[in-house]
């Protein structure tokens, strides 16, 4: 996942798909909730890291550097930009 433009075609389509199932009623506001939780911490996590694990920033190891909250800022530069 070196491909920028693949990384935010992953991180984009899944949130506008969510918005648009709950602006269209397809949801109840639980279910988007728990939806929304489900993709903050939990896709975009895993998103992150085998971003960051393909471009030989971090180790199989420091995986749980990645859960703790915040620590994804130390990588802003590298996820989103480089």
């Amino acid at each position: 996942m070196k491909n920028l433009i693949i990384y935010y075609f992953l991180i984009f389509v899944p949130l506008f798909l969510l918005i648009n199932l709950a602006k269209n009623n397809y949801l109840t506001s639980g279910q988007f909730v728990a939806l929304l939780f489900f993709y903050t911490f939990i896709y975009r996590t895993l998103t992150d890291y085998y971003r960051l694990k393909s471009k030989d920033i971090v180790d199989r190891k420091d995986f749980w550097k990645i859960l703790v909250p915040g620590s994804r800022l130390k990588y802003f530069r590298d996820l989103y930009f480089i």
